[in-house]
Parts: structure tokens; sequence; C-alpha cells
């Protein structure tokens, strides 16, 4: 039998994921180090995991409601409002879903017809445009540059509206780049998106997750509330990935469609891990977030490590001003990513991901994560450094006359 007949050919003409491959060509070497993966080191805090256990214990291991717990999503509007002056009714505009991943797939399930397309700011998590073309939607890049701090400007925004658009993506702060809009950036993105009447469909997991200024979601500025589906969740900021929870806020209209179409598909997000998230909001909302803010210090210190010993080393390195990565250039060696991740995996047994994996304007650039101790990432710097000084002199020794 031929599967080829059979598979569909839109889910088949989609690449694997770029992350994934070097995730599992380490999981086969010994005394590799993997700088690849997203995911805090930190385990989930205590009274979080033992609110699941107590929930378990219970028997609260039913389904919920589709639209998840009331308490925790009245927990989530409280949330939003105290943090990004966001005012979201519980009953029907705050959505608890499997991750941040089903909200972002619900989104565009949600809000695409065929052939309606979608901007994409590059470079970006690997994930969106997949899912626009598996909504039968098409993803069009809007390319960032380092020059501008990664960040997607109104006037390369405007330049990709076709009369197809319906939305423009917005993944800030940025995986891999790190980079932040602050509420200027967004301000001068919100007449391009109003002119066109665009939806805004904001991922905002990584919005505790800066350092500086405070993230600012653009569903908070004029005119953007009624207009923007924001995308949140508890597995960066509370170290919560698999538990699998997250949360999407939209208005009610929205909300409606996008409700039916997890009633069909998800039913609803584990309990047990809604009863953690709950635990994690309230406690957090007691006390002003004092145990994300504990493991947000350690990821700045992190990332100044990072940031120096990459520049000292001669990888000009952008200062990341969110989520957990360093974006490093790599073409000061006359390679690409792909080909530094290659080798580097090779010669010194760290992983670190191509940063074309996130779209060809991250060609020349790897993503490194700094989710891991200081122990693995001094040890990682110390080889990335021994393999950049040979390769230095190596690429001037082919040079000389």
């Amino acid at each position: 039998m031929r599967a080829e007949r059979y598979l569909s050919r839109l889910a088949s003409s989609i690449p694997p994921s770029g992350i994934r491959k070097f995730f599992d060509l380490v999981a086969e070497m010994d005394d590799a180090i993997s700088l690849g993966v997203g995911e805090p080191d930190f385990p989930t805090p205590w009274n979080a995991r033992d609110a699941a256990v107590k929930s378990i214990q219970k028997g609260y291991t039913r389904y919920t409601s589709n639209a998840g717990l009331p308490e925790l999503r009245k927990a989530a509007a409280a949330y939003f409002r105290e943090r990004f002056d966001l005012g979201y009714d519980p009953a029907d505009e705050i959505l608890i879903t499997v991750g941040a991943s089903e909200a972002i797939d619900l989104c565009f399930r949600a809000i695409l017809d065929p052939g309606d397309e979608v901007l994409i700011p590059q470079p970006s998590y690997v994930s969106y445009a997949p899912n626009v073309t598996l909504c039968g939607g098409k993803p069009v890049p809007v390319e960032c540059f380092e020059r501008d701090d990664f960040k997607v400007r109104p006037e390369n925004l405007e330049r990709a509206v076709t009369e197809k658009t319906k939305a423009v993506l917005l993944p800030y702060p940025n995986n891999p780049t790190g980079a932040v809009m602050e509420r200027e950036a967004l301000e001068a993105l919100v007449p391009v998106i109003q002119r066109h009447d665009l939806l805004a469909v904001s991922d905002e997991i990584y919005c505790e997750l800066t350092y500086g200024s405070p993230h600012v979601s653009i569903a908070s500025l004029p005119g953007m509330r009624e207009r923007t589906l924001v995308i949140n969740g508890f597995s960066k900021a509370f170290s919560m990935t698999g538990w699998r929870v997250g949360l999407l806020a939209a208005p009610r209209e929205f909300l409606k469609v996008i409700l039916k179409i997890h009633q069909y598909v998800i039913m609803c997000a584990p309990s047990m891990g809604q009863y953690a998230a709950l635990e994690a909001l309230k406690s957090g909302l007691r006390d002003n977030f004092a145990e994300v803010a504990r493991m947000r210090a350690q990821y700045d210190m992190r990332r100044r490590f990072m940031v120096k010993s990459l520049n000292d080393m001669g990888l000009h390195c952008f200062e990341p001003r969110g989520a957990f990565y360093v974006f490093p250039s790599v073409e000061s060696l006359g390679m690409d990513g792909e080909a530094f991740a290659d080798a580097l995996l090779r010669e010194q047994k760290v992983a670190v991901v191509p940063g074309s994996a996130f779209g060809e304007s991250g060609r020349h650039f790897v993503r490194m994560s700094y989710a891991y101790s200081m122990r693995s990432l001094d040890e990682a710097v110390a080889r990335i450094s021994e393999f950049v000084s040979r390769h230095r002199a190596d690429g001037k020794a082919s040079r000389r006359p």
C-alpha cells in the first residue's frame, strides 16, 4: 500500500521542526550539552504541585467545563487586569487551553478561510507558519532586522499587506531573538492594523520574562481590544511546561466560535493541571508574583553572562530584552547557522538551533537557550569559545597567500 496516496498533501508538505532535529541528536550522544530547548530548568513551584496532588486525592479528576474551571477563569481575569490593564469577562471572554500551542491553533482555525493571509514577523517561533498553512491560510513573512532590535516596523508591515490579509501575528517577547515591543513600538503599528481593518493575534507567553520595562499588550492600546486575540499561559513564567495549561482571552464574539472548535477537538484542559494553574495565579496575585520574580532574576543573570561571553569570543550578540534566548550572529566565521550548529555539535558536543529554523532572516544566526544551570552554561561557553577560536584560526590560515 502506498501511504502517500492517502495522506493529506497539505500536511505532508510541512517540514519537520528545526528545533526537534538537534534535540533528537543530542539524546543519542554521551556528554553532550543542549542549549536547544526552550524549557525552564526550575521545578514547578511547590504550592502549584501540591494543589494538583490534592485535587487528585480529592477525586477532582473529571471533565471540567469546556471553557475551564470557573475559578481559574476568574483568577485569569484578575491577572490580565492587574498585570496588563486588560478587562475580560471570565464567563465568556477567557478560555483555558491545552497550552499556548492549542490557543495559537484555535485562533487561526477560528479566523481563517482558504487563501486568507497572516503577516508573521520573522525570525519567530517555528509553529506559526505551519499552523496557518494547516488552516488553509497563507503565512506571509515580515522580516525583522537586528539593526531595528528585531522589532517589526510599521512600514515593513504596511508593505506586506494585500487585499487578502486578515491578521498580523505579534510574537513578543520573541522566541528566538529575545526582542520586545515597548509601548511606543506597538503604538506605531496600530494605525496600520486599523487602517487595513486587520486582527492582531498576540502571543504573550513570555510576558513575565522581560528585563527592563514591563510587558505591554497591544490589546491594552486604544481601539485594539476589540480586534486582538491574546494568547498566554503557564509554561514559561511559572515553569509548568508539562502541565499543558494555556490562556486565551478575546472579545466574546470571537471566543464563542473559538470555544466551539475547542469543544470538538479537546473537550477541556487536564483538570489537575488547571488546579495547579489556579494555585499559581492565586498565590502570585497575593504575593506580587515573588516566585516568578525569583526565577526571572536567575534568567537575567544568565542572560548577561551569555551576551558578554559571546561578544567576548567575537560572536556578535544582540542583547535580548525578554524570554530566555540569545541569538548571536555566526557570519563572522564565514558560516550560516546550519553549518555552525552541525559543526558545533559534531566537534564540541554542544547543541544549538540554526536561525533558519525560525525564518530565512535568521539564516546567519543561531539560537541558544539560557534556561539551563550556570554550570551547564559555563561548560557550554568554554566549548563554544574553543570552537570559535579554532575555526577563526583555520579561516585566517586558509586566506594566507
